[in-house]
């Protein structure tokens, strides 16, 4: 099972540009379009939607690609 977040928990992910953090804006526990794409998701295990530190960017990730930054 996936890892648990909640909004407004600080995580980190690895991406193409190396480590990023963010915080979780979002949780989907259903279906959802995200960016022209349909994002799987369920109770279960759900995605996260997580606004980038550094941008303004915000990306959406499954609990498994996602770890809690220790603060």
């Amino acid at each position: 099972m996936s890892d648990r977040f909640s909004v407004g928990d600080h995580v980190t992910w690895n991406s193409e540009a190396g480590h990023v953090s963010g915080t979780v804006t979002k949780v989907h526990t259903k279906d959802f379009e995200y960016k022209g794409h349909t994002r799987r998701a369920s109770p279960d295990d759900p995605q996260y939607e997580i606004k980038s530190d550094k941008t303004d960017h915000v990306a959406a990730h499954k609990g498994s690609a996602l770890r809690l930054v220790d603060e």
